[in-house]
């Protein structure tokens, strides 16, 4: 949610985004299921009334939100290879807004002259 929050504020002030996609993250963009939102794990007791309130006050999921902003502006989003090959993950597994799977190395190459947050 924090990736599609900020990247949603990055196009609105004409950025590219770049957003690479790994561990459990890679797997709620698969295609095979409902990219239910979660929390971390500090947000657990907290989960059912955040998201009740998020309905309540009609804020998207965090894939909607992303799709939204990939229609307004330049968001690439990447999937982790190291990842998708240990869970046997392939790039058609995955919803189209994924762009492509890459190996780490090759988006810290492309993110070197780029602001870079982990969230």
């Amino acid at each position: 949610m924090a990736a599609s929050i900020i990247a949603s504020g990055a196009v609105a002030n004409e950025m590219d985004v770049d957003i690479f996609v790994t561990f459990w993250g890679l797997t709620k963009t698969m295609k095979s299921g409902n990219p239910e939102p979660d929390l971390s794990f500090d947000g657990q007791k907290m989960k059912q009334q955040v998201f009740a309130l998020m309905k309540q006050k009609n804020i998207p999921d965090w894939i909607s939100m992303l799709k939204n902003a990939k229609e307004v502006g330049n968001i690439k989003v990447y999937g982790c290879a190291m990842f998708a090959d240990l869970l046997s993950i392939k790039k058609e597994d995955l919803d189209p807004i994924v762009d492509d799977i890459i190996g780490v190395n090759e988006f810290v190459s492309m993110s070197k002259n780029s602001m870079t947050m982990f969230i």
